[in-house]
């Protein structure tokens, strides 16, 4: 009689992993297709920069003089087309020096648009009194790598 009980165990906790293991793969598929449903879009993305920025605005508090640093600065860190996407097929075609001198070209162009962002931002920055860098430093200055220690640690 014994037996027969640790048969019926054994064979209950079998059908219950098995099932399980065919329901696991289910969840997986829905996730995937909720973020392929979510994928990427550029013009929520710009709409959530647009609403970060204005949110900055307001707490800045800016002043009439420091509204055309403002709009300066905003315009030399809009988001560009990344450089180089639509030239990816030709890296194909490419043999490799070609392809490494392709590669810095592209990376002397992210370069270039960076120095650009970075004297914006040093031109609009020494615009701002000491209370308004304290607030542009609370909520610019963590990025997007905000949290990243959490994540990782």
């Amino acid at each position: 009689m014994n037996i027969l009980r640790k048969n019926i165990i054994v064979g209950m906790t079998v059908l219950s992993i098995g099932s399980a293991a065919i329901a696991a793969p289910a969840a997986e598929t829905a996730q995937h297709r909720a973020y392929a449903e979510t994928k990427f879009d550029p013009v929520k993305r710009a709409e959530r920069i647009e609403q970060r920025q204005q949110k900055l605005h307001d707490a800045l508090k800016l002043t009439a003089n420091q509204e055309t640093a403002w709009k300066t600065y905003i315009a030399a860190i809009k988001p560009q087309q990344p450089v180089g996407r639509a030239d990816r097929v030709s890296f194909k075609e490419l043999n490799a020096p070609q392809r490494a001198e392709k590669r810095l070209e592209l990376s002397k162009a992210r370069i270039a648009h960076q120095e650009t962002r970075l004297e914006a931002l040093k031109t609009f920055y020494a615009t701002l009194t000491p209370e308004q860098q304290k607030v542009f430093d609370e909520q610019r200055g963590h990025g997007k790598h905000r949290g990243r220690a959490h994540r990782h640690g």
